[in-house]
């Protein structure tokens, strides 16, 4: 299963509900009460998106965090590899930083490399703003009709 760290959803929560209010700095407390996300793990999200260019940090007794660029000019791809590392999905694609043992033989080698870029490709082209969109929700079920006769 290819799956996102637990860390990496939620910074595009935390990062999302900062996108809401533009041009406000935002305290750790202040997220962590308003996404459901423990403080503690805010701050480590705040402490790790700073150096990748994602936050700015404020000092001072106004201080907190803000985005460093506008939600629409952060991909998806930014919060991944900021947190999780390179997006690779096996050893033997480029950027994985890991060897593989049977690389020289591997039939599949060339078509890891064609899955990885696509994957990557999708998450550069989504944004924050994209994800802060509407909520889709299910239509309603509209009520089972009764049947005319009566028999059912």
């Amino acid at each position: 299963m290819i799956k996102l760290s637990k860390l990496t959803d939620y910074a595009i929560v935390v990062m999302s509900e900062m996108a809401r209010q533009t041009g406000t700095v935002h305290t750790v407390t202040q997220m962590a009460e308003r996404t459901g996300v423990p403080a503690p793990t805010v701050a480590k999200l705040m402490k790790s998106l700073t150096p990748a260019g994602l936050m700015t940090s404020h000092r001072g007794a106004a201080g907190g965090y803000a985005l460093a660029r506008p939600a629409e000019a952060i991909t998806i791809a930014d919060i991944v590899v900021a947190l999780d590392g390179p997006i690779a999905l096996t050893a033997c694609v480029e950027g994985a930083g890991e060897e593989c043992g049977v690389e020289n033989l591997c039939p599949m080698r060339g078509g890891w490399e064609k899955i990885n870029r696509a994957i990557r490709s999708a998450l550069e082209q989504v944004t924050l703003a994209d994800m802060m969109g509407p909520v889709w929700t299910p239509p309603a079920r509209e009520p089972a009709k009764a049947l005319a006769s009566g028999n059912a």
